[in-house]
């Protein structure tokens, strides 16, 4: 819950600094080549992360791992869950302010929308260590 919380926290903390005029604004925004590749290679980046966190614990190796290990294996894959999404997010938001490219914006909160459906809540961590038939 704490590194969850510290990647939201992290990206509001770049989000201020820029808006607040403490980190300058679009340094690289002159730069269409390193933004059209850098857009291009964070669009397949997000989408594949949104994709791969949210169907992650659905993967049958991941799956079986939940449910003989409990506990260890959801802290390693929930954690993994995170990072997958989250790390993401606050690039796309690094990138927003230093290219002021709203396609990394768009990703970022695409990223941010993703979070609630893996909030790492006693409950979803209890039915997610438990066998379903599927």
């Amino acid at each position: 819950m704490a590194f969850y919380t510290f990647q939201v926290a992290l990206a509001l903390v770049i989000v201020v600094l820029f808006e607040t005029d403490v980190l300058p604004v679009g340094v690289k925004a002159h730069d269409k080549q390193s933004d059209f590749v850098m857009a291009a290679v964070m669009e397949i980046v997000s989408l594949g992360a949104a994709f791969l966190g949210l169907r992650l614990f659905k993967f049958r190796p991941v799956h079986d791992d939940l449910v003989a290990r409990r506990e260890p294996a959801m802290w390693k894959w929930g954690m993994a869950r995170i990072i997958i999404i989250g790390f993401p997010m606050v690039v796309d938001t690094l990138l927003y302010y230093i290219y002021m490219n709203t396609t990394f914006g768009y990703l970022g909160i695409m990223l941010l929308l993703c979070l609630p459906f893996i909030f790492p809540t006693l409950n979803r961590c209890l039915d997610e260590t438990e066998y379903h038939h599927s």
